[in-house]
């Protein structure tokens, strides 16, 4: 059985987490942040492990608001290890199946193209599996520049991403676009890439990362974040970014079935400046689909319910995601879930 990306629905053995402090950029704004985390880790926690990692010097601290928050006992280890920032979803470990087993792929990192400090973050998944938390699954290193925000999988050989992203010049500069799907086809194994040209948010220093626009809910059906106010800024690159998707052929031939969520109300920091609010950037566990919330209640209810209709049989848990947003991502970014059979808590 050749290699596989497996997709985010698949059966899972846990999540990472890694928890902020004082001496990430969350610092000023800790406050307001550690309680999104909280939530996070009890929905989480209900359904699977979780793995979080935590900062050397700050164990006691994190034990002392699990404790607190009535986790305890739920099914959380913590790490510790040092690392940049708590994007985990772009320098965790991405999950393949390979010859009927798992396999994890550690892309290297940096810091979105060169944007940010990254060189701690870039050796997590080596600390990890030195530790032995992935049991016997293989830890695969490989010298490709990938963050996992940045590609989709339908689990039929389909990887959903954007050029802009993928292509940018601070990743790879070595690899022209021919070399770089021979890449990500022999690396992930895929047979076709879909690479979207539209659809950027503002406020977003990924580059436009996939997991802000357009999602995966099953082999057949992609929901995408969608604008129907033509006075906002968005309109027209979120339009045509629709129209991309609705030319997209599954490998049947057929359309995919696309799922419009709603645009939120505006959403800016203190300084006036506009943040990437998306309800794409949802979380797949195994009973359940976290939603991302941003205050805006008309929008927010009807996300968790066009996505619940996506994920029937898994309960659906919003996840009040504002303030993570005043540092330019969400609750999929916070995250990478790791397939069945690799984490050994």
């Amino acid at each position: 059985m050749p290699r596989r990306l497996l997709p985010e629905w698949a059966p899972q053995s846990g999540v990472m987490l890694s928890w902020p402090d004082p001496d990430t950029d969350w610092g000023p704004r800790l406050h307001e942040v550690e309680p999104v985390f909280l939530s996070i880790a009890r929905a989480i926690s209900r359904f699977e492990p979780l793995l979080i990692c935590v900062h050397p010097g700050r164990e006691t601290h994190l034990r002392q608001l699990l404790n607190q928050a009535g986790l305890a006992q739920a099914p959380i280890r913590l790490f510790t290890v040092d690392y940049d920032d708590t994007w985990t979803r772009d320098y965790g470990p991405v999950s393949v199946s390979e010859q009927g087993r798992p396999l994890l792929l550690d892309f290297r990192f940096n810091g979105w193209g060169g944007k940010y400090p990254a060189a701690r973050d870039d050796k997590v998944n080596r600390h990890l599996h030195a530790a032995g938390l992935f049991g016997d699954t293989p830890l695969l290193s490989l010298p490709l520049i990938l963050e996992g925000g940045s590609i989709d999988g339908d689990g039929e050989g389909s990887l959903l991403t954007t050029r802009y992203c993928l292509r940018h010049p601070g990743r790879n500069p070595g690899l022209d676009q021919a070399r770089l799907d021979a890449e990500l086809k022999q690396h992930l194994g895929v047979e076709r890439i879909f690479w979207l040209e539209h659809g950027k948010l503002e406020g977003d220093d990924t580059d436009g990362h996939i997991d802000t626009l357009a999602r995966f809910c099953d082999p057949s059906t992609i929901a995408y974040q969608h604008c129907d106010d033509p006075q906002d800024s968005h309109y027209a690159e979120l339009q045509a970014m629709a129209q991309e998707l609705a030319r997209l052929r599954r490998a049947n031939g057929r359309p995919y079935r696309l799922i419009p969520l709603p645009w939120p109300a505006p959403c800016y920091d203190s300084h006036g400046r506009r943040l990437p609010a998306s309800y794409a950037n949802f979380l797949i566990l195994n009973g359940a689909v976290l939603v991302p919330g941003y205050r805006s209640p008309a929008s927010d209810r009807l996300a968790a319910e066009r996505l619940g209709a996506c994920f029937p049989g898994r309960e659906v848990i919003a996840i009040d995601c504002l303030p993570l947003i005043e540092q330019n991502g969400s609750l999929h970014c916070l995250t990478m879930q790791f397939a069945a059979g690799v984490y050994s808590p």
